[in-house]
């Protein structure tokens, strides 16, 4: 009995954090559309509803799939090569100490610096097309091994005393002992740098503005005073970083859960 009013309980609690979430969102929305109506200007600031229509007839446009498809393909690899690179490095810098000291000043640099910086000196070196791939990877790079570094760090040292008894070689002490115990702060770094790399790959690509890609449509709509367009644009880049965190959370458990059946 008490385990059910638990389970009862528990999801009226859920249900009214549900609940406060959408009044929250509605007053936001309802503050968005009275200041609209304050401005009185569509060029300043156009209302939720506008917004909205906008976003019903966007997709009809001729560039619309090809910028998403464009921006996603760009972020997504250099998401990818940050991701193995920084797990990769990692895994050598705990094994090899002398390499974690030389790591250091290069991924404490790249932390530092701001994204516009090293957008502005990469445009130098790299054509706008390739620009939010190199952003998104830099961006993801220190990230990802300093948690997965910071990760291996912290486990018993118990486990890996227990493998080197076993004779265990690196590798299979990686796939055996040392991401089985991380799965955890590995989800929540995906996670992180998932958003991450998305908005520091679309601002690659307002300031480098590549052909047929979103960051281009973004700087297209600032230039003929298309608000709407503008904001447009902004929600589909919101619910595109959102389902694209969730889409790499999603495939990593999968994944994990796939090699710790086999």
């Amino acid at each position: 009995m008490q385990g059910k009013i638990t389970d009862r309980d528990q999801k009226n609690k859920k249900r009214n954090m549900l609940l406060l979430k959408i009044a929250a969102v509605a007053g936001a929305l309802l503050v968005w559309q009275l200041v609209s109506i304050i401005v009185n200007s569509r060029i300043l600031l156009v209302g939720p509803w506008e917004v909205f229509l906008r976003l019903l007839t966007i997709w009809k446009g001729d560039e619309f799939w090809t910028s998403v498809f464009f921006s996603l393909a760009h972020i997504f690899g250099g998401f990818i090569a940050g991701l193995m690179l920084g797990i990769l490095f990692a895994c050598l810098a705990y094994r090899i100490k002398a390499l974690k000291i030389i790591l250091w000043p290069w991924m404490a640099t790249i932390k530092s610096v701001p994204v516009a910086s090293f957008v502005v000196i990469c445009l130098i070196w790299l054509s706008p097309a390739n620009l939010s791939i190199f952003i998104s990877f830099l961006i993801v790079l220190p990230i990802v091994y300093q948690n997965t570094l910071t990760a291996m760090e912290g486990l018993d040292p118990a486990l890996t005393d227990l493998a080197n008894m076993e004779k265990l070689s690196y590798p299979r002490q990686l796939v055996y002992i040392f991401f089985p115990n991380i799965t955890d702060q590995l989800v929540s770094t995906l996670s992180l740098t998932a958003g991450i790399a998305w908005k520091a790959g679309i601002a690659a690509e307002v300031i480098g503005t590549p052909h047929g890609s979103i960051g281009r449509q973004l700087y297209l709509s600032k230039i003929y005073l298309a608000t709407d367009d503008l904001l447009a644009w902004t929600v589909i880049i919101v619910l595109l970083s959102v389902g694209f965190e969730k889409l790499i959370v999603f495939l990593t458990r999968k994944i994990i859960e796939i090699k710790a059946a086999g």
